[in-house]
């Protein structure tokens, strides 16, 4: 038990005189996506694992409530409220692979209000960040096409904890492999890598730092031929190759330069030394745009390591992402606020042939379409065992099958756009004139 600090100090403030008032009913709350980045067609939904671990251990342990009548200093009845607060709510959420739209809930969830509020803030970053990395990675996936990805981020990322979610995320939508063995070991992922410019630098010779590595990795060797010319490292390699007799496979890498010309000149000269099978792997500061550059020229790459960009979504660093009260104590309620109003009511996505529509969880889905939302914890308690990545990657590539070709462009993406249902327009109608009514606030008919 614990980690209900992991939440920002006015969620606190809010779930403190929630209790002091005997507000304990039922609150709901939708986690959404406002709107899409200009380089975004489509989210991959991802971060929804570590909320279910996050929130069966919910709670404040003794050295969380000592700090909270320490330094905050909230009084000794509140920190006894703390004290007996456990998730036992419901949480709706689409799965972790699946492709979603903006102003589709990713999430919700339907607990007590204190606690309802107080996982806000730990939810909003796990969804955020995994499903922020897992769009932009899903992007050099369709980039790639059917060459090989593999996350070289884990040096750049901005943290520790970011780099075990890239590569888990980068996984989920088809990711070969990952340089992080941390992440590798965790996940079950191949772990892959070659060596440095400077394993190269420190031996007397190119090719005799490409045969000590060949001698002692002979199952696994990938020459690394950019640190001084690249034609004359691919010279080097097919040297050693042919002197050691290796077989295994084998790969020879390009980390710099134009990566166009440089991977035809090394495809050649393989070619002519009939060592077709040795494949070329590039890397060097790519994202998307590149792979796709590279790919759709023609360029003879087999495979792509990407960082850097990908491990921070360079282009795209962070998502609208919003945790709205969308019912409290079985009244639905919304926000009116300019250019970020909110539909009130638990809510569905249903998914068919003509595209997306949200509505009201309780009402009957139109014909020939499925829900996206599905229940993930009842109770406080997990509707069924953790999901693996092998089951999101199967969610995501027939997602991905079915996205219809705007929303898949690397260059200028058009989002798709879901539609609400009659039963939602009527309710946010009916609950926007009450909330009006309450306020005192003149009725004027929604733009």
């Amino acid at each position: 038990m614990g980690g209900a600090l992991l939440t920002d100090l006015y969620e606190l403030n809010m779930a403190a005189s929630y209790l002091r008032r005997g507000m304990d009913h039922e609150a709901t709350f939708s986690l959404f996506i406002r709107h899409l980045p200009p380089s975004r067609g489509f989210l991959v939904v991802a971060g929804l694992e570590p909320c279910l671990s996050f929130l069966e251990g919910f709670g404040f342990d003794d050295d969380d409530l000592r700090y909270l009548a320490t330094e905050p200093g909230y009084d000794e009845e509140t920190i006894e409220r703390f004290r007996a607060l456990r998730f036992t709510g419901d949480v709706w959420a689409v799965p972790e692979g699946r492709i979603a739209s903006a102003d589709e809930p990713l999430l919700e969830v339907t607990a007590p209000i204190a606690v309802a509020q107080l996982v806000e803030t730990y939810l909003l970053n796990q969804i955020t960040f995994q499903t922020t990395i897992a769009s932009k990675a899903a992007r050099c996936r369709i980039a790639a096409r059917d060459r090989d990805l593999v996350d070289f981020a884990f040096r750049r990322t901005q943290g520790i904890d970011a780099a075990l979610a890239v590569a888990r995320t980068t996984a989920m939508v088809g990711f070969a492999a990952t340089s992080n063995v941390e992440a590798a070991r965790r996940y079950g992922l191949r772990a892959a890598g070659t060596m440095a410019h400077s394993y190269v630098e420190s031996f007397p010779t190119e090719t005799d730092a490409f045969r000590a590595f060949a001698q002692d990795f002979p199952t696994r060797t990938t020459f690394l031929v950019d640190t001084y010319d690249t034609a004359n490292g691919v010279r080097a390699a097919i040297e050693v190759i042919r002197e050691l007799g290796l077989t295994g496979p084998l790969a020879v890498r390009l980390d710099s330069g134009e990566l166009d010309a440089l991977s035809r000149e090394s495809r050649a000269i393989l070619d002519r030394a009939g060592l077709t099978h040795v494949r070329i792997f590039a890397s060097g500061g790519l994202d998307e745009t590149d792979v796709d550059r590279l790919v759709s020229a023609g360029a003879p790459i087999d495979a792509f390591g990407v960082g850097t960009r990908v491990g921070v979504s360079a282009d795209a660093p962070y998502l609208d992402s919003v945790y709205k009260l969308v019912e409290y104590d079985g009244r639905p309620v919304l926000k009116l606020s300019e250019a970020k109003a909110t539909e009130p009511g638990r809510k569905q996505v249903f998914r068919g042939e003509g595209g997306d529509v949200i509505g009201l969880r309780d009402e009957p889905p139109p014909p020939a379409t499925e829900p996206l939302l599905v229940p993930v914890m009842l109770g406080g308690k997990r509707a069924g065992p953790p999901r693996n990545l092998e089951t999101a990657r199967r969610l995501f590539e027939a997602d991905l099958a079915r996205l219809p070709e705007p929303a898949r462009r690397i260059a200028n993406p058009q989002p798709l756009e879901p539609a609400l249902s009659d039963a939602l327009k009527r309710l946010t109608e009916e609950t926007r004139a009450e909330a009006l009514r309450r306020a005192g606030a003149r009725q004027t008919p929604p733009a």
